[in-house]
């Protein structure tokens, strides 16, 4: 991608100033977007993106530096102005590069790349043609497909020199049901770190169909009452609420800022003796998964909270500094116009021993919040406010009635003391996580689990 030498004096041009540690980040991308609604193509966006970020370390500062162009010049030239923003006395350095072999544990058989426009736009009319056909209340359908082939070299002033290739793709689909004036809409997102190959573990038109079922369910349903409840979360996606208000609270990024609700507290009980949270960037072929993470560090398994108690953080290398901890693999960015930070890769509430009908069964009266969609969270306290996609009251051990209008009001931490059941029926879901590194995939999951209280906000008066 750039050559060893080059990289070797674009590293001492940054040092030249005094800094203790530099890091040069080269990214090479290549990625294609497209979008079907009312069965037309209506956006067809693809490209390559090359460029490079340079960063410096001084103490527990940092400088950070990009640019798409990559003449010797003018990356010596960016390496020497990054630097003067250090201004400490120089040192001799001595660059001695190791250059790592990886383990590759996320093969690809069909690169995206290699596929034609028309066979993606196959499966996109595929996925349209199950939610449109479902019933003739679904008014619109939209499917956005992604794919990207990511090749990454990370080499720095410590001899670290790896490179690692990433390939995803992602399907998604919407739908829209309309009666008269009532809308309702229904959504199903499959991605994975893999190439287009993912179409022979799925089947698009059956996708397609969810889609249409939540939105036509939504559509008929009652509105959602509104008070306090015993509330069951299904699995996959479910796992949005502790990625959102927990998760973010784990990373470094607000822990050595002491802005989390986790600061300072390894070894305290943080949630229920029966949950176990895990960060893992390394399950094969996952949407959040690298066999390396943005600062050249093995992706790894990190166990956030065991049984309740809270084992550790995700750590970039610069906030690790500020701890006094190592890295945990987890330093992550949208691309090489973002510094690295701490970010999530494939969080999740670990598998319990209830199964999901055990679960409903021993729920007197509640709601079951099937599928969540968007919401808020204040990163500070873990405050988050969750709509509901889809979700049914619970009545005598059995799920009756479908409800529209649900959101979950609450506080992440303590939430997580009030789980007093866990699924065996861990899954994931797909998605993206915006943060001050820009916009990454993660994954989100758990099993099925019960909360012994949240507050419901819902159109109809408390019952």
């Amino acid at each position: 991608m750039l050559d060893r030498k080059l990289i070797e004096e674009i590293i001492l041009a940054a040092l030249s100033t005094g800094g203790d540690f530099a890091e040069v980040f080269v990214e090479d991308k290549s990625n294609t977007q497209l979008m079907l609604q009312g069965g037309k193509v209506e956006k067809s966006i693809s490209g390559r993106d090359f460029g490079v970020g340079i960063r410096i370390f001084d103490g527990l500062n940092s400088v950070y530096a990009y640019t798409n162009q990559h003449t010797k010049e003018q990356l010596i030239k960016m390496a020497i102005e990054a630097s003067k923003a250090i201004n400490q006395t120089p040192r001799d350095h001595t660059l001695n590069f190791m250059t790592e072999k990886i383990i590759n544990q996320h093969k690809i058989k069909k690169n995206p790349n290699n596929i034609s426009s028309r066979q993606k736009i196959d499966v996109m009319r595929q996925a349209h043609e199950g939610a449109k056909g479902y019933n003739n209340e679904i008014s619109q359908v939209t499917v956005s497909y992604i794919d990207e082939d990511q090749k990454i070299l990370v080499a720095n002033s410590k001899g670290k020199f790896v490179e690692d290739q990433r390939v995803r793709t992602r399907l998604a689909i919407n739908a829209i049901a309309s009666k008269g004036t009532q809308m309702q809409s229904g959504g199903f997102i499959y991605g994975a770190h893999k190439g287009f190959e993912i179409f022979k573990d799925i089947e698009p038109i059956e996708y397609g169909k969810e889609a249409a079922r939540i939105a036509v369910t939504m559509l008929h349903a009652e509105d959602c009452p509104s008070g306090k409840f015993p509330v069951v979360i299904e699995n996959n996606f479910g796992g949005v609420i502790f990625h959102e208000a927990c998760g973010h609270g784990l990373e470094a990024t607000s822990v050595a800022k002491k802005s989390s609700v986790f600061t300072d507290k390894i070894g305290e009980q943080v949630a229920s003796k029966i949950v176990t949270a895990i960060d893992d960037g390394t399950i094969a072929n996952h949407w959040g998964s690298s066999n390396i993470d943005d600062e050249g560090e093995a992706t790894r398994k990190n166990v956030l909270i065991e049984n309740g108690v809270l084992k550790g953080y995700m750590i970039d290398k610069l906030n690790g500094r500020r701890m006094g901890m190592e890295s945990t693999g987890s330093g992550r960015r949208q691309s090489y116009k973002f510094a690295p930070t701490s970010r999530m890769t494939n969080t999740y509430i670990a598998a319990g021993d209830s199964t999901p009908e055990e679960i409903i069964s021993n729920t007197e009266k509640g709601i079951y919040a099937k599928n969540l969609g968007g919401g808020s969270v204040n990163p500070v306290t873990g405050d988050f406010n969750f709509a509901v996609r889809e979700a049914y009251l619970i009545e005598n051990g059995k799920i009756t009635k479908p409800l529209r209008g649900a959101t979950l009001i609450g506080n992440g931490p303590k939430i997580l003391h009030k789980i007093d059941m866990v699924g065996s029926n861990l899954d994931h879901g797909q998605g993206m996580c915006g943060s001050s590194s820009g916009s990454i995939p993660t994954n989100v999951g758990q099993p099925m689990i019960r909360v012994t209280e949240i507050t419901v906000g819902g159109r109809k008066g408390a019952e």
